[in-house]
């Protein structure tokens, strides 16, 4: 009795949802000042733009690359003061979870898991211009990946009611 209670725990475990993060890393990081040192004699207060893109792809069949890109531009006047751009990376094993929870994980979990390692690195990389670092907002992934669900329903309404992943890729990069 007891080995088919064994064998009937190990067939529901093997059919359960699985989700981990496997590994974190920063993938890409550019910092540029091409105004600098005349910049830091300016007295007007910088204008910081933040741009973020969320993407993701299967490196294999369980296994997938979750990215967050952000660009900080920031400006006093005309002149750049500072460019920041970090794409922030992460490979996470999903298995058993349905096809319609796929995009929602790629596009607002995983994200959300990743994005305060990106605040740290984009905050210490600031830091080290010797200027006051800058610490980037909370970004709700849930509105932002609805947002762009909205915006490829709009944009592909002859798509004959296939559904977008709302995931930006880096060009070249496809979504298996």
């Amino acid at each position: 009795m007891s080995d088919q209670n064994a064998q009937a725990e190990q067939a529901q475990n093997t059919n359960s949802p699985v989700f981990n993060m496997q590994r974190v890393y920063l993938k890409d990081l550019s910092l540029e000042m091409p105004n600098a040192p005349n910049i830091f004699l300016e007295q007007e207060g910088p204008q910081v733009e933040v741009a973020i893109n969320v993407g993701g792809q299967a490196l294999v069949e369980t296994v997938f690359e979750s990215t967050i890109t952000v660009t900080v531009t920031t400006r006093i006047g005309e002149k750049v003061l500072y460019l920041v751009e970090a794409t922030q990376g992460g490979v996470f094993e999903i298995a058993n979870v349905p096809a319609e929870q796929l995009d929602p994980l790629m596009g607002i979990v995983c994200p959300t898991m990743l994005y305060p390692y990106l605040r740290a690195n984009i905050a210490d990389a600031i830091t080290r211009t010797s200027l006051p670092p800058l610490h980037l907002a909370e970004v709700n992934f849930q509105a932002l990946f609805e947002q762009r669900m909205a915006e490829a329903a709009q944009a592909a309404p002859a798509s004959n009611g296939a559904s977008e992943s709302g995931l930006i890729l880096p060009p070249g990069v496809t979504r298996q």
